[in-house]
């Protein structure tokens, strides 16, 4: 005989939609785009010295973390997914963190980065993240919080390539840190402002599972 399964383990009983099947696929893309991007970004920053750039390739990396527990939690109960989702705002923070260790490290030793790099990678940033933002808009109320964490991540980041490009054209014409610092900053406050937001959805997920 075969044992019941438990509430809280996947079951080969219903076999994935077709919309659960193509959320699959989209997440899967978004996470290989975010971790493509994440080695380019983090090699410019290292090269020209920029907060923003830093920050942001962070934060690539953890939207492609994100996207990877989500493909892991899709065979998994509510309860489950939820408590991932409460996992990954712990997750976002993480860039915001790093990016003040990282600020604190350019005020210290005033090195401006240089403009055109940085305004171009932050262009070709936002070209990936506004392609992750609409792959995963058709999604971004399926599966709760999980979705909607990357959604979110993807939403978030593509604000901030505007950020970025607006620093490099301000540093183009006014040679100091500022601009590329303060975006960097904001990166970590959104970061922040994100990560409570899927805490609280991840929360009412929980409760609605435990109930």
């Amino acid at each position: 005989m075969t044992p019941p399964s438990s509430p809280d383990t996947p079951s080969a009983a219903h076999p994935p939609s077709a919309a659960e099947t193509g959320l699959r696929r989209a997440v899967l893309i978004v996470a290989a785009l975010n971790l493509a991007y994440f080695g380019i970004e983090m090699a410019v920053a290292l090269a020209i010295g920029s907060v923003s750039l830093l920050a942001d390739s962070i934060d690539f990396l953890e939207d492609a973390s994100i996207n990877s527990l989500i493909l892991l939690a899709f065979n998994y109960a509510p309860r489950i997914r939820a408590r991932v989702g409460m996992g990954l705002a712990g997750l976002l923070l993480v860039p915001s963190l790093a990016t003040l260790w990282i600020a604190w490290h350019q005020y210290t030793v005033q090195t401006v980065p240089a403009p055109a790099p940085l305004s171009l990678t932050g262009l070709g940033a936002l070209v990936v993240n506004l392609s992750c933002a609409l792959i995963l808009t058709r999604h971004r109320h399926h599966r709760g919080s999980l979705t909607r964490a990357a959604f979110l991540s993807a939403r978030n980041d593509a604000i901030a390539n505007i950020a970025i490009i607006l620093a490099g054209l301000l540093t183009l014409h006014w040679r100091a840190i500022w601009p590329d610092l303060v975006v960097g900053l904001g990166i970590a406050a959104m970061n922040a402002a994100a990560a409570y937001e899927v805490w609280g959805a991840a929360r009412d997920e929980h409760r609605l599972a435990e109930s």
